[in-house]
């Protein structure tokens, strides 16, 4: 019996020091704020043709990522708009100041469709806000609406003076290509909505103008963040369990399964997650496999889940085999702690090691992300 336990002793010795040596990354979102700078052109929506009503326009912008999916920003657009009325097949023009800050609720749909990726070169988003524009030197205007009423016309019932504060609603649409971890270009479309008189004229409805703006956004600190994890330890349906005897008593068993020892009561829980070929998207289809985890893992707090990602290593490069085990791993990570709110720090997660183990036979099964609650 001494010879046997200075055995196992010994092989779980070995094993830890093992599992130490292959230690592994896995990489994670993590929450940031940013600033952002952009430059573009205003046309105001009037009796002109397109491109008649065109003015400068800038934004400045400090935001804060809470996810992958979604974020929120502050933002103060500001510089110059314009009106025009035709008459007497002339268009009459004017010019004015303003500033509008407001603020926006941003969503990625890139990741919110296609997963987070943290190197991922182009991203779609859209946002909706609400704010105040407050207009100013409108001036113009009022030379306008003078020069008209000498030819008997009533025109621009609406003039204002001074500095006018109005409520603004906006929507909009943006692109963003990154060019380094911590820099992105982007272009982004706006459409602004304020109450009729905007423009001084009086027409029965919503006044509206558009910007489009192109410009640079920096991230502050670090957008993700590497979460270490020890090496896979493959686990099979047979577990071994120590009574405390002269010899180790196998039993094969399903999961869930609950394992009774002299000293302890054990719960685990396995559940493997299939992907499609060369895919890291978690589908609807095994999107139930990863709720069952993370409902055991909120009705036992104590507990922590082991995700180990494989490939199928008889397709594709090695290479690609281990970024696709990597990113299959990562995607329930994901999954788990953004949809399902587990903490991050009772999952590990982590990859098969360059053996390019596989869990089964079939080919088809390696594509498979393994979770073993314990």
């Amino acid at each position: 019996m001494k010879f046997s336990k200075i055995i196992m002793t010994s092989s779980l010795i070995l094993s830890s020091l093992f599992a130490a040596a292959q230690d592994k990354e896995v990489t994670a979102f993590n929450p940031h704020w940013y600033l952002q700078g952009q430059v573009g052109v205003q046309e105001t929506l009037g009796e002109a043709s397109f491109g008649k009503l065109l003015a400068p326009n800038a934004q400045i912008a400090a935001g804060y990522q809470f996810s992958s999916k979604f974020g929120a920003r502050l933002a103060i657009n500001a510089w110059e708009s314009k009106a025009g009325l035709e008459f007497n097949n002339q268009l009459n023009k004017w010019k004015w100041n303003y500033v509008a800050p407001a603020i926006d609720v941003t969503a990625d749909l890139t990741n919110i469709i296609g997963g987070y990726k943290p190197n991922r070169v182009v991203s779609v988003g859209v946002f909706a806000g609400i704010g105040a524009n407050i207009g100013f030197g409108n001036g113009e205007a009022g030379d306008v609406r003078a020069a008209l009423a000498q030819q008997n016309h009533e025109a621009l019932r609406l003039y204002w003076d001074g500095t006018k504060a109005r409520f603004l609603g906006r929507f909009g649409a943006m692109v963003d290509f990154k060019v380094s971890k911590r820099v992105s270009l982007g272009i982004e479309l706006q459409a602004n909505t304020l109450a009729d008189g905007y423009n001084s004229k009086k027409a029965g409805n919503a006044d509206w103008y558009f910007n489009a703006l192109a410009g640079v956004k920096f991230t502050l600190g670090k957008s993700t963040k590497a979460v270490p994890v020890p090496a896979p330890i493959v686990m099979h349906d047979t577990i071994y369990v120590d009574r405390v005897v002269e010899k180790v008593v196998e039993k094969r068993v399903e999961v869930p399964v609950e394992i009774k020892t002299d000293a302890v009561q054990v719960q685990k829980l396995r559940r493997d997650i299939f992907f499609t070929i060369a895919k890291t998207v978690v589908t609807k289809q095994e999107m139930s496999k990863v709720e069952e985890v993370a409902n055991f893992l909120k009705a036992n707090p104590n507990s922590k889940v082991v995700i180990t990602g494989y490939a199928d290593k008889g397709t594709g490069s090695k290479t690609l085999n281990l970024r696709l085990a990597k990113n299959r791993a990562n995607a329930v990570f994901n999954v788990l702690v953004e949809k399902y709110k587990i903490s991050a720090d009772r999952i590990i997660a982590k990859s098969m090691d360059d053996g390019m183990e596989q869990p089964y036979n079939d080919p088809i099964q390696n594509r498979v992300a393994i979770c073993v609650v314990e």
